[in-house]
Order: structure tokens, then C-alpha cells, then sequence
């Protein structure tokens, strides 16, 4: 259980650092580094494996899912950069419930 939590954390660290990649697709570095703060909310409850914390940590990565996803098949200039964040964003919400199942505790 600890290596989920380590993973979900070096996950996060990629989706933070996959968001400031899309300076390179000609977004600008304002708006890019302003994207990052709502995944600040999280970050301590994940680093201590807080289970509400993962809970409610998914939700932060649908609108980052979404904006991936609509990226990927609308904008061909930023379409390397959407897929792989896109791909850390899904691995990033894959390992939080991977983590909330493998934590919950044993029924009786």
C-alpha cells in the first residue's frame, strides 16, 4: 500500500510538470502555472495517504481528463502534449482508486 502512495505522489509531481508542458503547445506560462494551484488542495492528504483525501482527489482529475481529452481531438498543434497528459492524468486517477480499494478495511 505504501508504493501506491508513493506512486500516486510521483504521479501527481508528472501531472503538475505535464501542465507546463503546454507552454510548448503555445498556451501561455500564466495560465499554464495557474492550472497547477488546484492540484496544491490535495497534495498533503495524498503524501500522508489520508483516504478522504483520495476520495475526493478524483474528482480533481476530471476536468483535467476532460481538457486532455478535448485537446487530443480538436487541437493538432498540441496533440503530443495532450496525449501525454492525458495518459498521466488516467494513471494519476487509476492509482488513487487503486489506493482507496487496497486501504479500505476487511469486512467481517
Amino acid at each position: 500500500m505504501t508504493w501506491l502512495r508513493q506512486l500516486t505522489v510521483v504521479l501527481w509531481i508528472a501531472v503538475a510538470l505535464s501542465l507546463l508542458t503546454w507552454i510548448t503547445a503555445g498556451y501561455p506560462w500564466p495560465l499554464c502555472v495557474i492550472a497547477i494551484l488546484p492540484l496544491l488542495a490535495p497534495l498533503r492528504g495524498l503524501m500522508r495517504g489520508q483516504r478522504r483525501t483520495y476520495a475526493w482527489a478524483t474528482l480533481f482529475a476530471a476536468p483535467y481528463l476532460a481538457f486532455a481529452l478535448t485537446e487530443l481531438l480538436v487541437n493538432p498543434a498540441a496533440r503530443w502534449v495532450a496525449a501525454s497528459s492525458l495518459l498521466l492524468v488516467f494513471a494519476w486517477f487509476c492509482t488513487m482508486i487503486l489506493f482507496l480499494r487496497a486501504s479500505r478495511a476487511p469486512r467481517v
